[in-house]
């Protein structure tokens, strides 16, 4: 199932980010409508509005993916407004500071309901209807970090692996039946994830402050150019797509170097990623 006229998207965390860019570049695409979600009201509404002057047909509802009733919401609201949903893009996440130490078990709660459980709900829920049409593409972003497990980021890592495998075998058991599915793995991009983590309990405020200058050190894609990547994979039904030359050659090295990566990668990033260590 490509991106025609005829497609119907649906976004998760639209409000900012990937999430915007993507709903503002599916809208040039010209697809017969883009329904939008995020916890963000403000950034929401903003997007919206960006969506309609141009021309967008939009749907939009203000959720938290971590309960499974909003998402619900937003699956019955997008099929109601337009008839039916063509692609599910579960792009919704949150980043976690802290080593496992000073990390609490709320803390890896709160980020595993929003960043593993939202994909699982939203991928659960219109599933059904992929298969009742006889085609969909779903499209779940996990991260470098679901190749590559660096310190101090133990539960976004769980939670990036556990998409990616989520992700990967669903598309096994889809092969053949019309039903695409694509895992995206972002390298550095230039969104607020980083700058708007969640510190761990018992996290440093120092180690707060840093994430966000190792991620602008790190991050040399902007989010119009991973949106931009991620809907060519989606046209060509690439399974797995890596955006940026970082997220290239990360997962090429833990690849060929599957117990000396993270040396390896701290030393071409000047030992940034032994910050936390």
């Amino acid at each position: 199932m490509s991106l025609t006229r005829k497609s119907v998207v649906a976004i998760t965390g639209a409000g900012s980010g990937i999430g915007r860019a993507l709903a503002l570049n599916l809208a040039a695409e010209s697809v017969s409508g883009i329904a939008i979600a995020d916890l963000d009201e403000a950034g929401l509404h903003e997007t919206e509005k960006l969506l309609t002057d141009k021309g967008a047909e939009v749907f939009s509802v203000q959720i938290d993916v971590a309960k499974l009733e909003d998402v619900q919401q937003f699956a019955d609201g997008a099929i109601e407004r337009f008839g039916s949903v063509t692609h599910l893009i579960n792009n919704a996440g949150v980043g976690l500071v802290g080593r496992t130490e000073e990390i609490s078990f709320e803390d890896i709660k709160w980020l595993m309901d929003i960043n593993f459980w939202g994909t699982v709900y939203g991928t659960k829920l219109l599933l059904p209807v992929f298969r009742k049409q006889g085609f969909g593409h779903l499209v779940n972003i996990s991260s470098v970090f679901g190749f590559i497990s660096p310190p101090g980021q133990s539960a976004y890592c769980a939670s990036k692996f556990a998409v990616r495998g989520f992700t990967e075998s669903l598309r096994h058991e889809l092969e053949g039946s019309g039903i695409f599915v694509s895992c995206v793995h972002p390298g550095g991009i230039m969104t607020n994830i980083a700058k708007n983590s969640r510190k761990g309990e018992n996290a440093s405020l120092e180690d707060k402050e840093f994430a966000p200058v190792m991620l602008a050190k790190l991050a040399p894609t902007t989010a119009d150019q991973a949106a931009r990547t991620i809907i060519r994979g989606i046209k060509s039904k690439n399974p797995r797509i890596l955006i940026g030359n970082d997220a290239r050659q990360i997962s090429a090295v833990q690849r060929l170097f599957p117990k000396r990566y993270f040396k390896i990668m701290d030393r071409l990033t000047g030992g940034l990623l032994s910050k936390y260590k």
